[in-house]
């Protein structure tokens, strides 16, 4: 068998984009708010991780240009060569007080931040117990690390403190979960994973990418949320969402950041954040932490439209976030419900396995803190017709 014959052989992409159901590398033309423009149409965008609306914001964009005249577009080195600009640690120090963590390392994306941590912390005698819905990059980094990789069922308490309770003593354990799941937008039981850990001995690293600017009285995250930020040992997060930019960071203590930062290769070998998007990530800092009317529009919104979506006879599942999951079944269902609602000008994400269990297909919407009311209105009454269309809800008057 020729090595590429599995590429040959692969036609489900072809034969979808044949039947224009096709959904994803959609080419977008251009942004505005959260209209987006597709094929020369404008559509209302309900799928992106824009959570506070930042990319747009005046005060972001003249960071980033002004960024761009001070240091150039790119930084063409590593942080470890010389990659490092003083904005670079100015970022650091600020996600560290943000967080209220000893420090704060960068990484050039959220998925390199968590090979590099996992990778880099975990060896061959050490465990790894995993909610079994974690995010890709964290199964990604499990594959590269030399220790054990044992998951536990997704938010099931009971299940990790068998796993925990089953492991030597002596070894070194960390339990790693999402602080808010990206596709169904529910919340890890922090209060419980951290008391479990305690009695158990093992550290608790929070992907809190989804929750990061958004939940917590101060944007501070999952932790927050819960109370319980000093008893999670590191927390990542991310900048292409709540950020608006593109990198991700980890913070905690000050040691365990040093080892990380001389040790991960995902970090050493790999081009520093370029200036733009660190000016970017600290002209948006500034706003998280000045601007809480951000976060309470969006939870406001969130919290009006699962409950429209419940009362229309929507599956939305477990989420108490802004991610909210239109819960369908079938992968078919996913496909044509996308496709009338995009023919009503809603650009969403159908979600399929492996991005979530098989017979668990979804729509994948997530909202802005500057969704209009107009906005959210349309978004309401095209999911009500289309669902309507594909029998998913029963018709009401």
């Amino acid at each position: 068998m020729s090595l590429f014959d599995k590429c040959y052989q692969f036609t489900r992409a072809d034969e979808a984009m044949a039947m224009g159901m096709y959904p994803y590398f959609t080419p977008i033309q251009a942004v505005k708010g959260n209209r987006v423009m597709v094929d020369g149409r404008e559509m209302i965008m309900v799928g992106s991780n824009n959570y506070l609306g930042l990319i747009d914001h005046p005060k972001v964009k003249k960071a980033a240009q002004e960024a761009i005249d001070r240091y150039g577009v790119a930084t063409c080195g590593s942080r470890f060569l010389n990659g490092t600009l003083d904005i670079h640690v100015e970022l650091e120090e600020r996600l560290a007080r943000f967080t209220r963590k000893e420090a704060a390392l960068t990484f050039s994306t959220g998925f390199q931040t968590n090979l590099g941590i996992i990778a880099t912390i975990i060896d061959k005698d050490d465990y790894i117990i995993a909610d079994r819905m974690v995010h890709a990059s964290i199964i990604d980094a499990c594959r590269l690390a030399y220790g054990n990789v044992l998951k536990f069922k997704h938010n099931d308490m009971a299940d990790l403190e068998r796993i925990l309770a089953s492991l030597p003593a002596k070894n070194g354990k960390l339990i790693v979960v999402d602080g808010v799941f990206s596709m169904e937008g529910d919340m890890a039981n922090l209060p419980e994973i951290v008391a479990l850990a305690r009695k158990y001995g093992a550290k608790v690293m929070v992907d809190d990418a989804h929750g990061i600017g958004v939940l917590g009285k101060n944007g501070r995250g999952t932790a927050e949320h819960f109370g319980v930020e000093e008893e999670v040992d590191l927390i990542m997060g991310t900048f292409s969402k709540s950020f608006a930019s593109l990198g991700g960071f980890v913070a905690g203590e000050k040691k365990v950041i040093q080892y990380i930062k001389h040790h991960a290769r995902s970090l050493i070998f790999s081009a520093s954040i370029t200036p733009a998007s660190v000016a970017t990530a600290l002209a948006t800092l500034d706003i998280i932490e000045n601007e809480p009317e951000r976060r309470e529009r969006l939870w406001a919104i969130s919290e009006r439209m699962r409950r429209n979506f419940q009362q229309l006879g929507f599956n939305t599942g477990d989420s108490q976030t802004q991610i909210i999951p239109i819960i369908v079944g079938e992968d078919e269902a996913a496909f044509m419900l996308w496709r009338l609602l995009r023919e009503e000008g809603i650009f969403t994400t159908p979600t399929i396995y492996p991005a979530v269990p098989k017979g668990r297909a979804l729509i994948r919407t997530s909202y802005s803190a500057t969704h209009t009311e107009e906005e959210l209105k349309i978004i309401l009454d095209s999911f009500k017709k289309c669902g309507e269309i594909l029998g998913l809800i029963s018709r009401r008057d």
